[in-house]
């Protein structure tokens, strides 16, 4: 059916003809994107324009006019439709007559309507009080009545925004920014708002109002393409879910992709990210140019009234470095720079920008860009000295970064960048995308710098830690060979190139084992010093493992797991020293340990002791605060079957997230019977504060005895709270640690984080028959890993066989 057929059918047949042939449209698989829209919108601009002629006898002075969104002919499957009944302020009876005619057939149909009925003097009154309503009149487009009250209004409507520009324009850039605050950057979520977030919709349209505006423009290379694309996305989301929503959930991510073509959700959030930054660039490039135009404008009576009236006076120029020059606020390239003379002018300009914390200006990249050498193989050692000096120069490199990544310098000068660009992580820990990630720990290095030897092999490393996440297979080893052929490019020596390789192949060691190993296990250490070689090699993996966990996000790192790391790389140091590693023999009892153990042995029953644990990072954040490592809680327990899963259990209850748990016999003192168990456990409170020992304890009773049904208690909870949709979460998988430990075995537990979860683990541990000694807790976002020490009854390692059986029941326990 052509577009003349269903307009026909529309005219022909009502509202009931209209709803056909939308949906007609709306189904049929030979229009997608704009042609879809722009047949949506005129299928609609002749129903609507059929009822107000049918309107009985419409007075003169009353037109139809399309705003906002459908004025620019943008209609969404479920978009509202934003209308202007304009009138002339004559029989207003008939003006109400003629609105119930237009306003109910719409409502009927179910489509959203925005309306409103008003004067071109009451329009441009209540523009010139909500910019939104100026915003949306900017995109004024008749449909029906009198056209030259439509074009009357538009011509003032424009005359008014260009005529007080000066003072809307900054209001509109704080509107934009106060929206970017509260819905982030579409360029990162993995849910965005492909409207709201900076970047979006919004931020598309608040373009196009600033170029109406007259007083600067966005660069236009790219960008209707952009808006394009995120407007077909919006199509997608609204055909597949019947909704007018503009959130991009993870669950319908497949979906859409699917019905635009794309491979899978991450080739569609790429191609969001990719519109997003274009847009979000192009907006920083706009507001810069708004910015200086009306400072121009407000210095320049001043200048010309202390000049006497004379000539204006040429801007100021003030050299950075060889062939680049600050001006008005940007930096820009000297009169006499060569770029296709001097290839290492694209990376001198972004250090001295980077350096003096200032923008480069878009036409110096698009120059640089379009006229550079490119850089020979190998760099010369200025090419790499600037960019040691550009990755830095702290938070300035970001924006600099983003202005070269722009116009296609980066992936000019490191081809592996467009692997990782605008590449999607999905993982509630991660905040960047894999590109902005590398910078952003690049800028938490520069911070770390003085810590090291060599600043610039933590810089590099920074910038590539990540680079193999554009491969298939472990990131970590795909990683560490493109590392050795990129810094052999740029210039490094061979035994750079290696530290440079090591640092990317093991940039999660020390993190990882410090979280889910036991530090007093010799062969943990041994490890750990085989992999890294050197102590100068150690120190920049130290440093590089806290830059990578601060730029991931929040729940990455802590106090508690800066402690540990340091507690490793403190005893790692001292094996590549030279210091002999003693095996570690069970550590002698304390007078506390003593006395918990004899108390629990005279009555029977559980006694514990809560003690805070509390120290400051030993590498803080400017004005952080000092952050808890949690509180240690000592529990002696007579010994008998049960005692980890009734621990496990009864915290979890409480709300108490296990860090790292040791269980060990006591020998008691001469003349007292028995066997006792104490518990050493690191625990934290998930929120609020923590529970009173005595609490603690009478429930741990009730769990030990078994008048306490803990997995019921934990179920009803999880029962209380509403399920929400979301990604179905990947298998448990547990597997053994092959030569981890030489005093036991390691069980590997990676699942789904949970209430409970630990809980779980002890009674499947519990039913295979092996003990447990020590166990170590870490969790990223929503993600659990978990390490078990476990013996055999007699206190030895399991026999390969016999550790696999313990692995595969654990992992069944935990899928049924």
């Amino acid at each position: 059916m052509t577009g003349t057929d269903v307009t026909k059918e529309a005219e022909d047949s009502g509202p009931g003809g209209y709803a056909a042939a939308r949906l007609r449209l709306l189904t049929e698989g030979a229009r997608t994107g704009p042609p879809r829209r722009s047949a949506l919108a005129g299928l609609t601009d002749d129903w609507l324009s059929g009822l107000f002629a049918a309107a009985a006898g419409p007075p003169r002075g009353v037109s139809l006019v399309a705003v906002g969104g459908y004025g620019r002919g943008e209609l969404s499957p479920r978009s509202d439709l934003d209308l202007l009944l304009l009138h002339d302020g004559g029989d207003d009876k008939a003006v109400a007559a003629v609105a119930d005619r237009l306003w109910y057939p719409v409502w009927d149909l179910g489509l959203a309507l925005d309306h409103s009925v008003r004067t071109p003097a009451q329009a441009r009154k209540t523009a010139g009080e909500d910019l939104k309503v100026q915003l949306g009149l900017l995109d004024a487009r008749h449909l029906a009545g009198d056209p030259g009250l439509t074009a009357g209004l538009r011509t003032a409507v424009l005359a008014d925004w260009r005529n007080q520009a000066p003072r809307r324009l900054p209001e509109l850039r704080d509107l934009c920014a106060e929206r970017a605050e509260r819905q982030g950057e579409l360029q990162y979520l993995l849910e965005p708002d492909l409207k709201e977030a900076r970047g979006g919709l919004r931020d598309a349209t608040a373009l196009r109002a600033v170029a109406a505006s007259w007083l600067a423009d966005a660069p236009r290379e790219g960008l209707a393409d952009a808006r394009r694309r995120l407007l077909d996305v919006r199509d997608a989301l609204h055909l597949m879910t019947g909704r007018a929503t503009d959130r991009l959930a993870l669950q319908e991510q497949d979906q859409v992709a699917a019905e635009l073509g794309l491979l899978d959700a991450d080739a569609l959030l790429r191609q969001v990210y990719e519109a997003a930054r274009l847009i979000s660039y192009a907006g920083d490039v706009t507001w810069r140019e708004v910015g200086r135009v009306l400072r121009s404008r407000s210095v320049r009576p001043r200048l010309r009234a202390m000049l006497g009236g004379g000539a204006k006076p040429a801007p100021e120029r003030s050299p950075l470095a060889e062939g680049v020059v600050e001006q008005d606020g940007e930096v820009v390239l000297a009169r006499t720079a060569r770029p296709e003379r001097d290839p290492v002018l694209p990376l001198r300009a972004a250090a001295a920008a980077a350096q003096a914390g200032l923008p480069l200006s878009l036409h110096a990249v698009r120059r640089l860009s379009a006229t550079a050498r490119p850089l020979p193989s190998p760099w010369p050692a200025e090419a790499r000295e600037q960019l040691v000096t550009l990755l830095g120069s702290g938070r300035p490199t970001v924006q600099v970064w983003e202005a070269l990544e722009a116009e296609g310098l980066i992936s000019r000068l490191l081809p592996d960048w467009e692997r990782v660009r605008c590449r999607p992580q999905r993982n509630a820990v991660h905040l960047w995308t894999v590109d902005r990630h590398l910078i952003e720990t690049a800028v938490r290095a520069s911070g770390l710098t003085r810590r090291v030897h060599r600043p610039d092999l933590l810089l590099v490393a920074a910038l590539l830690h990540d680079i193999g996440k554009g491969w298939p297979g472990d990131h970590s080893v795909a990683g560490e060979t493109i590392a050795r052929d990129v810094a052999a490019r740029i210039g490094f020596d061979r035994a750079d190139v290696t530290v440079l390789a090591t640092l990317v192949r093991h940039h999660l060691l020390l993190v990882e084992t410090a979280t889910r190993r036991d530090l007093d296990d010799p062969a943990t250490v041994r490890a750990v010093a085989g992999a890294v070689g050197t102590e100068h090699t150690l120190e920049l993996l130290h440093a590089l493992t806290e830059a990578d966990a601060l730029a991931t996000g929040p729940a990455a790192w802590s106090s508690w797991r800066g402690s540990l790391v340091a507690d490793l790389v403190k005893r790692v140091s001292a094996v590549l020293a030279g210091d002999p590693l003693e095996e570690p023999e069970a550590a002698a009892p304390t007078a506390e340990h003593e006395r918990l153990a004899v108390e629990a042995s005279r009555t029977g029953g559980p006694v514990l002791a809560l003690r805070a644990q509390a120290e400051p990072p030993a590498h803080p954040e400017p004005d952080a605060d000092p952050e808890p490592l949690g509180v240690e809680l000592l529990i002696a327990v007579p010994d008998q079957p049960g005692v980890l899963p009734a621990v496990a259990g009864v915290l979890a209850m409480h709300r108490l997230t296990v860090r790292t748990a040791e269980l060990r016999s006591l020998p008691l003192p001469d003349g007292v019977e028995g066997s006792v168990l104490l518990l050493d456990w690191r625990v934290a409170a998930e929120y609020g504060s923590l529970p009173q020992a005595v609490r603690l304890r009478a429930d741990l009773v009730r769990a030990l005895d078994g008048t306490l049904d803990v997995a019921g208690r934990l179920a009803e909870r999880d029962a209380a709270y509403p399920r929400r949709r979301g990604v179905e979460p990947p298998p448990p998988r547990v597997t053994v640690a092959p030569a981890a430990s030489r005093l036991a075995t390691v069980i590997e537990v990676r699942a789904q984080d949970a209430p409970g979860l630990l809980f779980r683990l002890g009674r499947a541990l519990e039913a295979a028959g092996v003990r447990v000694r020590s166990a170590h807790a870490s969790t990223l976002g929503s993600n659990a890993v978990d390490a078990f020490y476990v013996t055999g009854p007699d206190g030895s390692r399991l026999p390969g066989e016999e550790a696999g059986d313990v692995a595969r029941a654990v992992e069944e326990a935990l899928r049924g």
